[in-house]
């Protein structure tokens, strides 16, 4: 449970894609802040479960796979794997736009599955399309109202409210974000991410903008925090998905969590106190 959140801090990444399109961020900017992040977030989780498992005297394998066996297991992952890298390179190189290396990776995605590995049959398609148009109008839907909801909230000075509001709390920004930052994670806890960041990323990010927090820095600091919400307990949505598939009740996955949730928390803290870790590589690629 405490891994699912490192899929949408690390690109290529559907909540940052519409955080972007909601709030006009650069999403090449997004995908390559999200990737520090993402990668403490991993070394910290495998850092925690080596510890877990030598203190708890886990079996370890009796040996180690072989270069031929890792190579039989991962020849046939080379093609799906390159899905992400064309989705990266072509935005990052500025070669396509986000719209046309989504295209790009479907229809690569068609032709690998109807040609080459032959698992999905002409047959299927129109399965696929229906279910793809389903899921795509729900999503769409929720944007447009979202987008609906931004413009009367900017209009109606919602923004400018909440930033006078947090002003007369403090004006230091690293306080206003410890502040923003327990917020989201309680919103995460009840509200999905989609949502949450559909909702309130047009209230906080102008209010904060005006205390000097980037945009690209504000963005992954509430990816981060509305998607581990999803696991803290004791409302997070992840945690009763979790406890249906492994038939363990909620209480037992909460105390395992903790380690791991701490470990979160400390991320959200360090990408929040030291921006560089989010911007760096932006920077490096020219894209702010």
């Amino acid at each position: 449970a405490a891994s699912s959140v490192i899929g949408p801090i690390i690109p290529p990444s559907i909540i940052m894609v519409i955080y972007a399109y909601v709030m006009n961020v650069s999403v090449a900017a997004l995908f390559l802040a999200g990737i520090i992040p993402g990668i403490m977030v991993g070394v910290g989780l495998m850092v925690v479960t080596a510890i877990i498992g030598k203190k708890r005297n886990y079996p370890k394998a009796h040996r180690r796979a072989t270069t031929g066996e890792v190579w039989t297991a991962f020849k046939p992952a080379f093609l799906p794997l390159l899905t992400p890298v064309i989705i990266l390179g072509g935005i990052v190189s500025g070669i396509v736009t986000p719209t046309e290396a989504a295209g790009a990776a479907v229809f690569y995605a068609l032709v690998l599955s109807m040609l080459i590995t032959r698992t999905v049959k002409p047959a299927d398609l129109i399965g696929i399309f229906y279910r793809t148009g389903l899921v795509s109008s729900s999503i769409l839907l929720i944007v447009g109202s979202a987008t609906i909801f931004g413009w009367a909230a900017t209009v109606s000075g919602v923004p400018q409210a909440l930033g006078k509001m947090l002003f007369t709390i403090t004006e230091n920004p690293f306080l206003l974000l410890l502040l923003v930052n327990i917020l989201l994670l309680f919103i995460g806890m009840f509200l999905d991410a989609v949502p949450a960041i559909l909702i309130l990323g047009p209230i906080f990010a102008p209010a904060l903008a005006q205390v000097g927090v980037d945009p690209v820095h504000f963005a992954i600091i509430m990816c981060v925090n509305v998607t581990v919400g999803l696991v803290t307990p004791p409302m997070g949505m992840i945690l009763f998905v979790a406890s249906g598939l492994t038939r363990t009740g909620i209480e037992v996955i909460s105390k395992e969590l903790w380690p791991y949730l701490a470990v979160h928390f400390l991320v959200i803290i360090l990408i929040s106190m030291i921006p560089a870790l989010t911007l760096t590589i932006p920077k490096l690629f020219g894209f702010m």
